[in-house]
């Protein structure tokens, strides 16, 4: 849309060539635009052209008018092809992938066609933001307090608790010997990135037992290169849920610690947009993710 082009370039002539149009004809367009808004939606600085607040509240909405005719451009050409519209999923690091798969597997069609989906995996507060501006459909991720969710509604899946994983030598070591954070402290760790809620909780126990929290030596968010990373090392640790765990188990051989800890991680829950009609789509994918929690046990 113009708008967004002239808020992205910040000028009415390059907008007018990102648009095949000149600029004499983009500047008609934007006032006649502002004529019906009843104000100007552009200030000229000498930064170029930036939204004014009623300007940001248009190009709030046009965001959403954008991807939702993206999307329905997309489920036309799926629907094209013999399958059903795509739910576009987002999905933070720690949740289960086996979890995920089977529910992808045992969505049932809609009206005969099988659905298509589009995984996009980042950070919580990323993809909840992408959720918001209609670029994605549904979200699995973690429940918190600190989130903003006026705009969303969730419901919760499943309770993770924090196991230690280690290498099979290593793990029968430290199962010797009670809890010790000093110890633990000593060691080498593999974390997820700063600012995230389980590097947070991390650090927040070690600081609780007085201790400074470890630097890792590695910082990943993907859970199957830290079970690779622990299994192949002697001092090498990582805190991660406890489903993750049991997976790191079976598909990299990683060893779980028997080590109890009397702390959580904020639930697993499942989003979507609050005050909007759902996908039928949306709606079948969603069901089936319940399915799948409901019948593995916590």
């Amino acid at each position: 849309m113009l708008l967004l082009e002239i808020e992205e370039v910040g000028s009415l002539t390059r907008a007018a060539e990102r648009v095949a149009s000149s600029q004499p004809a983009v500047t008609n367009a934007l006032a006649d635009l502002e004529s019906m808004f009843g104000s100007p939606l552009f200030e000229r600085t000498t930064r170029g052209m930036v939204p004014t607040s009623l300007g940001e509240a248009v190009l709030a909405r046009a965001r959403v008018i954008t991807q939702n005719i993206e999307h329905l451009v997309c489920d036309m050409e799926v629907i094209a092809s013999g399958h059903a519209p795509k739910v576009h999923i987002g999905v933070t690091p720690y949740v289960s992938g086996e979890m995920l798969s089977k529910a992808i597997r045992q969505t049932p069609s809609q009206a005969g066609r099988e659905l298509a989906f589009s995984v996009h995996e980042g950070a919580n507060d990323l993809l909840l933001k992408q959720l918001q501006d209609h670029a994605l459909d549904v979200v699995i991720g973690r429940a918190s307090p600190k989130l903003g969710t006026e705009r969303l509604r969730f419901v919760v899946l499943r309770q993770q608790y924090p196991r230690l994983i280690a290498s099979r030598r290593l793990a029968s070591r430290l199962a010797r010997t009670p809890l010790n954070w000093q110890k633990l402290a000593e060691l080498d760790w593999v974390l997820s990135a700063p600012q995230t809620q389980m590097r947070e909780q991390v650090s927040d126990i070690f600081l609780a037992a007085g201790l400074v929290p470890p630097v890792p030596i590695i910082e990943s968010p993907s859970p199957k290169l830290i079970g690779e990373l622990v299994v192949a090392s002697e001092r090498l640790v990582s805190i991660v849920p406890d489903d993750i765990a049991e997976e790191l188990a079976r598909i990299s051989g990683v060893s779980i610690v028997p080590y109890s800890f009397d702390w959580t991680l904020p639930p697993i829950a499942i989003f979507t947009r609050a005050g909007e009609p759902e996908r039928p789509a949306n709606i079948i994918f969603a069901e089936s993710v319940h399915n799948v929690c409901r019948a593995t046990p916590t």
